[in-house]
């Protein structure tokens, strides 16, 4: 009773009340800063050539045209990157999910189960923490074969560090009565771990997968690094140097008309905004894994 009154009191309280608006006011300060680039980008696209060139574009589109967007569309160039993109996510997400996986249980265990447990901790920690450089790298690369090949792409991340030590700490968290109850029922380790505990792992995989398709989707930086020809460009890679250079010698005849239409900025600004916004479906669906209980009502008495 006392408890109860306690908490209504922290819940009415005027200092409770002010910290309340002072966090929401702050979130939503954040939020916004964050929100309002995104705004501005997708007026651009939306926006004149002239508009977008006397900086007469905020957060309203100027002389509303959807032919930046036709460009997009008709660029294949554009396309083919984002081809690329998603066979590059199409092969790291579940080969990451599924080494992250089978490497986080076994280094879960204590060390009276898994003896190596020690040495593999410092296995993978000693590479978090120290890397070769980006000579030996590109050197082993080029030798195995791997430049203008997309598993330069996908090798590199694919075993990331902290991912391991996140599904590690989460392992570790939950009961051991639930994998023992299954091993009394006949379970072998497999079958506990892909029929007992990566239910329970939603939330964590579902997490690692955010940060993993995020991570592969935003990397431009190996894309010019390890394909010496745009037509193997990743779309971030693709934009990168659409953004960074922009050459009229390559546009035709037809491309010179709608230059007329549409600018090289609001050109660049439909691109950002088609590149990001299959991130932006994505998102929502991996979002209700985020606050759900780990293992609320696994254990029963």
């Amino acid at each position: 009773m006392r408890t109860t009154k306690a908490k209504n009191a922290i819940k009415t309280s005027w200092q409770r009340k002010v910290f309340m608006i002072c966090n929401l006011f702050f979130l939503s300060l954040i939020s916004l800063i964050c929100i309002l680039p995104l705004v501005h980008v997708l007026a651009l696209s939306f926006s004149s050539s002239f508009a977008a060139s006397s900086g007469k574009v905020g957060i309203w589109p100027v002389d509303a045209t959807l032919e930046s967007y036709k460009y997009v569309l008709q660029n294949t160039a554009f396309w083919h990157a984002f081809v690329v993109t998603l066979k590059r996510l199409a092969l790291a997400v579940p080969l990451t999910l599924f080494i992250v996986f089978i490497t986080a249980y076994p280094m879960a265990k204590s060390s009276q189960k898994f003896k190596g447990r020690q040495f593999y901790t410092y296995f993978l920690l000693i590479p978090m923490l120290f890397g070769g450089g980006l000579v030996p790298e590109y050197m082993t690369f080029m030798k195995y074969g791997l430049i203008n090949n997309i598993w330069a792409l996908v090798l590199p991340g694919l075993v990331p560090i902290f991912s391991v030590i996140l599904l590690m700490n989460f392992f570790r968290d939950l009961p051991v009565e639930m994998e023992e109850a299954a091993s009394i029922d006949g379970a072998g380790p497999l079958t506990s771990l892909f029929r007992v505990v990566l239910p329970l792992a939603t939330p964590a995989v579902a997490t690692i997968a955010l940060f993993c398709i995020v991570g592969h989707w935003n990397s431009w930086f190996d894309g010019i690094l390890y394909m010496n020809h745009p037509k193997n460009y990743p779309l971030q890679s693709f934009l990168q140097k659409a953004i960074t250079t922009y050459d009229t010698k390559t546009l035709t005849a037809k491309d010179m008309t709608l230059m007329r239409l549409i600018s090289d900025q609001t050109t660049r600004a439909a691109q950002i905004f088609v590149a990001t916004l299959p991130v932006l479906m994505v998102y929502p669906f991996l979002q209700k894994h985020f606050t759900k209980g780990l293992v609320m009502g696994s254990v029963k008495g």
